[in-house]
């Protein structure tokens, strides 16, 4: 019997262990009594890229402002989650408060989401901020209250490349029966099934291996992560395709936002914008930054021109065909806008 309760006690402190910590109290500048609210922010990205460094101002600023009353962990490197998908499935069952994960994993929870996974959606950053920011993002922001999480903003990894160790790709025929890495997200997938690759989804914490090891020979990323995460050690070309503009998302537990008291509340949406203005502007920089110093490292860059990048583009039609009305026609109308304005 004695045996039996130790167990239980064990299990009983597990759980507590991994769901959100309670409230605590802190004493403000006033000498007040106060409750203090812990948020742990998780992400897969290394100290370097610029998700961090803009969730470094971030947690400075909900410290300073909060008076205390907001105490913020960082948790880079996939410290707490190997995927962004589940990252997310921590903070919708509140075992974290917050993640910064790549939007396409959000697919799994809410199809519309999706839209932002069209291939060649965005002619540039300017449209996609414009799309994201308006009155498109808002309205899918709101749509994850759906799915008990807080959609705060949108930021950025940046336009998406390819990488294989067999040669430059100047078209369609060169990613062939390559065995293709992509994100946990079907739209990614079936458009590199569509450029004839042998395509699958893989956790992104574990890719280095799985392509040092041959599992995969080939896969696609923004510029910052083939840096910060060494991929030129084991990926020998980079071609610039720009094939699809990928967001993040500050992500956060919806039953944990709504507990904050009201100024709180305003505190971390306000600091939620300045993240997003700071952490575009630094990846952008970083972008320009880290191509050279890839090719420094040895990897052989070449870029697509145009009579490419369209052949490319013209084979994504039926991955459109497949996924626009599972999509809403409306909201896919809503992207393609945001490249006119």
């Amino acid at each position: 019997m004695k045996k039996l309760l130790a167990i239980l006690l064990i299990t009983l402190l597990t759980l507590s262990a991994c769901g959100r910590p309670s409230t605590n109290t802190s004493t403000s500048s006033s000498g007040e009594e106060q409750d203090q609210y812990t948020l742990r922010i998780a992400y897969l990205v290394s100290e370097e890229q610029s998700t961090h460094l803009a969730a470094k101002s971030f947690k400075e600023k909900l410290e300073k402002e909060s008076d205390g009353r907001l105490k913020v962990e960082l948790y880079a490197n996939g410290q707490l989650y190997p995927s962004d998908r589940e990252g997310i499935e921590a903070v919708q069952l509140g075992n974290i408060e917050m993640t910064i994960p790549a939007v396409a994993p959000l697919a799994s929870f809410n199809k519309k989401f999706m839209v932002f996974d069209l291939p060649f959606l965005f002619n540039d950053h300017d449209a996609a901020y414009r799309a994201l920011d308006g009155e498109l993002g808002d309205q899918l922001l709101a749509e994850l209250e759906s799915n008990d999480m807080k959609g705060l903003v949108f930021a950025e990894n940046g336009f998406r490349h390819m990488s294989n160790n067999e040669g430059p790709i100047e078209g369609i025929a060169d990613l062939k029966g390559l065995k293709y890495r992509t994100l946990e997200n079907p739209v990614h997938t079936d458009t590199f099934k569509a450029f004839g690759a042998n395509a699958s989804p893989f956790a992104f914490g574990e890719l280095y291996t799985a392509l040092q090891q041959n599992t995969y020979e080939a896969m696609e990323s923004p510029i910052s992560l083939y840096y910060t995460n060494k991929f030129y050690e084991v990926q020998e070309y980079l071609t610039l395709t720009s094939h699809v503009y990928a967001a993040t998302i500050l992500l956060m537990n919806n039953d944990f936002f709504n507990s904050l008291p009201d100024d709180l509340q305003e505190l971390v949406q306000t600091a939620s914008e300045e993240y997003r203005t700071e952490q575009r502007e630094i990846a952008q920089k970083q972008d320009v930054e880290f191509l050279e110093k890839l090719k420094q490292e040895g990897m052989k860059v070449n870029e697509l021109t145009e009579e490419q990048r369209n052949e490319f583009k013209d084979a994504t039609q039926s991955v459109y065909d497949k996924y626009v009305s599972e999509i809403g026609e409306d909201l896919v109308k809503m992207a393609e806008e945001a490249n006119n304005q």
